[in-house]
């Protein structure tokens, strides 16, 4: 087992991991940036090394200054987090290179899944379903009609220098096909100099449902079932819960079999996420799959009983798992608690925290580093506590919610609590009846 483990990241995920290590009998090591020097992670780790000034940049994204504060700590191990390098081939190199161990996935793991062309490729020689659409390129619009009638109505036409939306277009007849052909690939020429189009069928109201895995280094992989991200706002998860209201036993463990088929058609070692949409029908399609433990790791700890860090602490440290699958017990809600203005489009709002308290009671966890009096920098994501809430039923989970953000008390700053709150009561979300469209007619009412 590691002896001394450095947190390559801040806020409330390096607190979690230092919390896992303490109870392991590991050290730990901090790094901070200026901006950090007040944060909770720098108090309680057994070290902290200052890596550089505020800008990410400049500090959480400097693999040589990271590498630095390991080697001064003789850290024999390096636990990423998310976000930052936690998906960072050339980190996850440099740290083999300098014989420390990347609590996460290997180089070629991490390459092989972070291009999406590349990792659809590999899950369809897994047997894992992936979305229908052209096998590669459609030069013709005739060849577009051809695909778009074999896949069936309605299709996405993409084009492959796309992004932000542009060179996208819905098509849900032929004819709708012909106009949207030209539009794209102009659109596509004017933004990317690149008029080359595929096409994509069109999921229609998906869920987004990611199912959470273990790999060990022996090939062994299990699931830990599902969590149901749908809501979300402009691709950013704002409320997970598991199980979701929309699973049944038959789709769970057909998805939960195709997660762990990829995993282990690709030897995957450490933790990871195949994240999956959904359509109405119950088909799902891989999406993409994550090296790294997610923000919202903590609900399927709640609802299996495991702690997910400690687990992906071992299997770096070369122990076997059992390749037991795990099922949930009872229901969990996360709500992402961020320094935004709900009211105003969500904007971020950084500044000092001067009156907090946070809930409490059975069934209720809160991941956070914040403080009264902690001074939220602008700098970095928004988010500042994690509020989760379990209990034996869905019903239950939520009316916990409800009562916890009641409880929850923030001044100086605006926070999304006021959103969640509002949340809790929608008749949508208590029926379970959401899709990834949710937020685009919500509405926040001053």
């Amino acid at each position: 087992m590691f002896k001394k483990i450095l947190i390559a990241n801040r806020g409330e995920i390096a607190m979690r991991v230092i919390r896992t290590c303490k109870e392991m009998g590991i050290n730990t090591v901090a790094v901070y940036s200026k901006a950090d020097e007040e944060s909770l992670h720098v108090r309680f780790a057994d070290e902290a090394v200052c890596i550089g000034p505020t800008a990410s940049a400049d500090s959480y994204l400097k693999p040589a200054n990271i590498i630095a504060a390991a080697e001064i700590t003789n850290a024999d191990a390096i636990h990423p987090g998310y976000g930052f390098l936690s998906e960072n081939s050339k980190f996850s190199k440099i740290c083999d290179e300098h014989n420390i161990k990347f609590i996460g996935a290997s180089p070629d793991m991490i390459d092989k899944m972070g291009d999406k062309s590349s990792a659809k490729e590999t899950m369809k020689k897994a047997g894992v379903p992936t979305i229908p659409g052209s096998e590669g390129l459609v030069p013709t619009l005739e060849d577009a009609q051809n695909v778009a009638l074999e896949i069936g109505y309605p299709i996405m036409l993409k084009a492959t220098a796309g992004g932000g939306g542009k060179g996208m277009r819905i098509a849900k007849t032929p004819k709708e096909l012909a106009s949207a052909w030209e539009l794209a690939r102009q659109e596509s020429k004017l933004a990317f100099d690149n008029d080359d189009m595929y096409l994509e069928k069109f999921i229609e109201d998906p869920r987004h449902i990611e199912i959470q895995i273990i790999g060990d280094s022996y090939g062994k992989a299990c699931h830990l079932s599902e969590r149901d991200c749908s809501i979300q706002r402009r691709h950013q998860k704002l409320i997970e819960e598991t199980p979701s209201p929309f699973m049944t036993k038959p789709l769970r463990k057909a998805m939960g079999d195709a997660a762990v088929k990829a995993a282990e058609s690709i030897k995957y070692e450490g933790a990871g996420t195949i994240e999956f949409l959904v359509d109405k029908h119950k088909n799902f399609y891989f999406m993409e799959m994550n090296t790294r433990i997610q923000v919202e790791h903590p609900i399927t700890e709640q609802v299996i009983d495991y702690d997910l860090i400690r687990e992906q602490i071992k299997v770096a440290a070369g122990e076997p798992i059992k390749g037991k699958n795990y099922f949930p017990k009872l229901c969990s809600i996360e709500c992402r608690i961020n320094a935004e203005d709900p009211n105003n489009e969500f904007m971020p709002n950084p500044g000092k925290i001067l009156t907090l308290h946070f809930p409490g009671g059975h069934g209720v966890r809160i991941d956070t580093h914040v403080y009264s009096g902690y001074v939220i920098p602008p700098y970095y994501d928004s988010m500042i506590a994690k509020l989760i809430t379990t209990a034996q039923t869905r019903e239950e989970a939520i009316n916990k919610m409800k009562r916890a953000l009641d409880e929850f008390v923030i001044e100086g700053v605006k926070t999304t609590i006021p959103f969640h709150q509002k949340m809790m009561e929608h008749p949508d979300f208590i029926s379970g009846n959401y899709t990834t469209k949710f937020m685009e007619s919500f509405e926040m009412e001053p």
